[in-house]
């Protein structure tokens, strides 16, 4: 094969695709112009998913008039100038390839009026190329309007996800930089309807209310923020860790509310998301994750921005001595502020985050030493047996007699199949039982659950809830499922919009049906009578899938005879 250059409209496209792979990259990337400019008031408008428009206006320093066609010349910036600023960059942009990159896959226009000027300068660009320019009135600032992305490229258009999924994208990432910088007013529409305003004011706090509610600002504990040394071996970073952190009453069933920023540069990190969860050691419940914003400032030679195209990733000078800080910041603020019972501290050794963890088994009845072939409880392969209660273990598990040996029977994962299939039968044949409420309950949602939450109200109200719009970013409920009714129904519906928010499920009514039977069972803990026993395993029996819970767990375990007579001598 013959060697040869790329035809530049190539090059073009390809570079594209590293620094803009979806709707959400591309307003990234604009936002961060806004601030690298200095703006107080960004404004972002989105329709179609950011496929037909997004538009991204501020009151920042402007563009001179003859800069602005440079502008859009791959690695034109006005942010660095030598070698050695790479060693040590401020801004959020640095490469001047965030222009250049929209306009390869997208029609651009630009109108940018800077500080002293009479009117703003526009170009219009289709194909990365200039094919309009002139002046239009304009008060000091940028606004960029980009069309039609990725029309041109349906190999990246296919891959986009919903116009409802990405507004979600958007959302958050509007709602992060919201985070990181207080002081500046954003307003996000997304289809001409208001989904984010923050006041600008300066406090974090506002912020916080504005994303993710009152509720959510009500138990968010301040990270204290003074510089402080912190020193290992030669080497000694001056460095603060503030920001806020929430009391482990609001925690959350993913990390999608862990929000990390370098100098207020949005990052996303293994090795500090593992500092943060660090700091709750002995405060969540397993499963739960906190809600937390933390900045990291630092001096800028101390960190490397520069090892990802998207500028996402970041590489410390010191990884330990910024991990502890952030654990040891983090669990400060929760144990003096936190109302929960004295806790010692739990000292954590630094090390990188594994995937895996090595765990030894020992056999489950008598035997002390480890062994990699255990006698494991055989999980029933057919339908259920004729059982006998005996009793209740740790107030958990059923423990009955079989035909063929001792039984124990998730009490939770029992419970949670039955009311699973109870759920999905009453929906088929259109009897939901629902129960109204004496009082409309008001219920606040974040920009990302919004949208979820507009996308899926008639697979809700399928399910017996009634929710509908009661101003910005606040619903009013008048009726739930009556499985739910006196439970927890706003902590299920707040975990179902955060686990439909990542990504476009094969079956939402299912996982709607699924997060209400974990909602609504017997909890593990809760001592139960031998009638409240029998009933439950009578209800079982009458399942189509007895053996494991809607998530795949085993709802019972089998110690055969021939085990039990191995385990005790006698075979």
């Amino acid at each position: 094969m013959t060697i040869k250059l790329l035809d530049p409209k190539v090059i073009s496209r390809i570079a594209a695709g590293e620094v803009v792979a979806r709707p959400a990259s591309a307003v990234k990337e604009l936002v961060e112009n806004s601030l690298d400019a200095g703006s107080n008031q960004i404004s972002i408008e989105i329709r179609g998913g950011g496929v037909s428009l997004i538009r991204v206006m501020d009151n920042g320093v402007g563009i001179p008039p003859g800069e602005v066609e440079l502008a859009f010349d791959r690695y034109a910036t006005s942010k660095i100038g030598k070698l050695d600023d790479l060693e040590s960059i401020s801004s959020f942009g640095f490469r001047g390839e965030a222009l250049p990159s929209i306009a390869a896959v997208a029609e651009v226009d630009i109108v940018s009026c800077a500080a002293g000027e009479s009117g703003g300068t526009y170009l219009g660009l289709k194909d990365n190329a200039i094919v309009n320019r002139g002046s239009q009135g304009r008060s000091q600032g940028t606004t960029v309007a980009v069309r039609g992305l990725f029309r041109k490229v349906p190999a990246r258009l296919k891959f986009l996800k919903s116009p409802a999924t990405e507004n979600s994208h958007i959302a958050n990432v509007v709602s992060q930089y919201a985070l990181a910088f207080p002081e500046v007013r954003f307003a996000l529409f997304i289809d001409g309807r208001a989904v984010l305003r923050t006041p600008g004011s300066g406090q974090l706090i506002d912020s916080v209310a504005q994303v993710y509610g009152l509720e959510v600002a009500r138990n968010m504990l301040e990270i204290g923020g003074g510089d402080r040394e912190w020193e290992s071996g030669v080497a000694t970073s001056s460095l603060s860790v503030t920001g806020m952190v929430g009391s482990p009453a609001i925690s959350r069933s993913n990390r999608g509310y862990l929000s990390l920023f370098v100098n207020r540069r949005w990052i996303s990190s293994r090795l500090l998301a593992w500092a943060v969860e660090e700091a709750y050691h002995g405060l969540l419940m397993q499963g739960k994750h906190p809600i937390a914003i933390i900045n990291i400032s630092l001096p800028p030679e101390e960190v490397d921005v520069n090892i990802h195209p998207t500028k996402t990733e970041v590489k410390f000078q010191n990884e330990h001595i910024v991990f502890g800080a952030v654990q040891k910041a983090v669990r400060r603020a929760l144990i003096e502020l936190a109302p929960v019972p004295k806790i010692e501290e739990v000292a954590t050794t630094y090390g990188a985050p594994s995937g895996t963890r090595q765990v030894l088994r020992t056999s489950p009845i008598g035997g002390d030493s480890p062994t990699t072939s255990p006698a494991i409880p055989q999980t029933p392969a057919a339908s259920l047996p004729v059982l006998r209660i005996l009793g209740q273990l740790l107030s958990s598990y059923i423990v009955a007699e079989g035909p063929d040996g001792l039984y124990l029977i998730d009490q939770h994962a029992a419970h949670e199949r039955i009311l699973f299939e109870k759920i999905e039968d009453q929906r088929l044949r259109q009897e939901i039982e629902i129960q109204g409420l004496l009082e409309p309950v008001t219920f606040e949602v974040n920009p990302k659950q919004e949208e979820v939450l507009k996308s899926h109200s008639e697979d809700l109200a399928e399910f017996g809830f009634s929710i509908e719009p009661f101003g910005d970013r606040t619903y009013l409920v008048r009726a739930v499922p009556a499985l739910l009714y006196k439970k927890d129904w706003t902590g299920m519906v707040r975990e179902l919009l955060d686990s439909l928010s990542g990504g476009d499920k094969r079956d939402w009514r299912e996982e709607i049906a699924i997060s209400m039977a974990c909602h609504g069972v017997v909890r593990a803990g809760q001592a139960l009578t031998d009638d409240e026993m029998r009933e439950l395993i009578r209800q079982l029996e009458r399942t189509v899938l007895p053996h494991t819970c809607p998530h795949g767990r085993p709802t019972m375990i089998r110690l055969s005879s021939a085990q039990l007579r191995k385990e005790f001598g006698r075979s």
